[in-house]
């Protein structure tokens, strides 16, 4: 009787597609880091690191603000510490002088400020919003605005008054470097990369500058999601060389390397990925895709390939740890499969068919599964799961007829290879299994 592992993992490919995809969505994620904390397992999102940030984000005076200095606040605050590093570090160096060559501006901003400063965000931005219609040439008040809704995690909105402000402070010629980071930020956090890019650069390349970690990280991120990935390549590897220990950067690496079907680099940085975070979910789901993925392209050479099988069994391990649903427990599955530890990998699958709504791809493991573990009875029935719920998939009437067969079912082996040939006609093995139990199906 043939033997069909070769055929069944040569099907992984589609699902390890499907799943790479998945882990590519999740950790193209715009996660942000921190300039000074450690790596974790899931980078604080950029909302959770705007809202900590909020106490710092406008710490510049507005230019009208009826102050007696008549220009913007030149404080120098103690430094952020670990629980509240600024996103956006908005003490100048030196003062900002006021605006020239806008109409003279007869509204103060200095309340709206100070409900700003007071995270009366809401008040702030109501206040503001008065401020630009009735003078909408006053740059201090669409850049009040635009950090309030920073704060309110409007940053679609923060974008338009941001540059608002912004394009106001170049026609007077002062621009302000605060207003034009804040709005990198402002668009990438609104997924406008490609608007967001040229100014993190900017933010980057200024003279003397020192530009936030998270800057540098968004730079990254939207280099690689605009389609620079060897740009982001760099950056990313500029960060990890800073902070090797840089888990998220370290996962886009391993992201760029497998995207390009370098295997070997992308489980390199993966493998320092999870190690400088055991909780990366996502470097873990990736890692096992990969080891899977390196093992087929080296099938000519068996004992890499076994060895790489086993290394995604680990991975996968790695990742069941952290993650219980039923999309990690079928990629722990496939590798253990292609590890042929296929008793284990019945157990792993049998935790997530039980109900009604079990997904059909993992029904269908499940039944390579106990097939090849020679417990037929269960393949049969998880077979047959998995036909009811997707009955036009050919593959499951391969794996169906070959269970029955062995059963001596000769009746329904022969039912299911002819279900198969009727879905996949050209496919030869089809006919020949169909005619080889054809005379004891009675």
């Amino acid at each position: 009787m043939r033997n069909h592992l070769q055929r069944t993992l040569a099907l992984f490919a589609s699902l390890l597609t499907l799943t790479a995809l998945t882990v590519q969505a999740q950790s193209g994620s715009t996660r942000p880091r921190r300039a000074t904390t450690t790596s974790r397992a899931e980078k604080t999102t950029a909302t959770n690191e705007t809202n900590k940030a909020s106490g710092s984000l406008l710490d510049v005076e507005p230019a009208n603000s009826g102050a007696s200095t008549g220009r913007r606040r030149n404080t120098n605050p103690a430094p952020a510490t670990n629980s509240d590093a600024p996103l956006l570090n908005t003490t100048a160096s030196t003062p900002v002088a006021p605006m020239a060559g806008v109409a003279s501006a007869s509204a103060d901003t200095s309340h709206a400020f100070t409900l700003l400063q007071q995270k009366q965000y809401a008040a702030a931005l109501t206040e503001a919003r008065q401020l630009t219609q009735s003078n909408p040439n006053d740059s201090e008040g669409w850049k009040i605005a635009g950090f309030a809704e920073m704060n309110l995690k409007q940053y679609a909105e923060a974008s338009v008054d941001l540059q608002k402000a912004l394009d106001l402070q170049r026609t007077a010629k002062q621009e302000d470097p605060f207003t034009s980071d804040a709005l990198a930020h402002a668009y990438f956090l609104s997924e406008k990369f490609d608007r967001a890019l040229p100014l993190l650069i900017t933010a980057m390349t200024r003279p003397n500058a020192k530009p936030e970690a998270v800057t540098i990280f968004y730079r990254g991120v939207a280099e690689l999601r605009t389609g620079k990935p060897a740009d982001a390549e760099r950056t990313f590897n500029a960060i990890v060389k800073e902070n090797p220990k840089d888990a998220v950067s370290l996962l886009y690496l391993g992201q760029i390397a497998f995207e390009r079907n370098d295997f070997s680099a992308a489980i390199a940085a993966l493998n320092r990925a999870t190690l400088a975070d055991a909780r990366s979910a996502p470097a873990w789901n990736l890692l096992t895709v990969a080891y899977l993925q390196r093992a087929a392209a080296q099938a000519a050479t068996p004992e890499k390939a076994d060895a790489d099988y086993l290394s995604a069994v680990r991975a996968g391990e790695g990742l069941t740890r952290i993650r219980t649903d039923a999309e990690a427990n079928m990629l722990f599955a496939q590798a253990l499969i292609a590890a042929q530890q296929f008793p284990r990998a019945a157990m792993v699958l049998e935790r997530v068919v039980a109900g009604a709504d079990a997904n059909p791809a993992a029904l269908y493991l499940l039944g390579v599964s106990q097939s090849r573990a020679k417990n037929f009875p269960k393949a049969i029935n998880a077979l047959e799961r998995a036909a009811a719920k997707t009955p036009q998939d050919a593959n499951i009437y391969r794996e169906l007829g070959y269970a029955y067969e062995i059963s001596k079912q000769y009746a329904k082996a022969l039912s299911a290879y002819e279900k198969g040939s009727s879905l996949a006609p050209s496919d030869p093995d089809f006919k020949a299994s169909a005619e080889r139990v054809r005379p004891y199906a009675k």
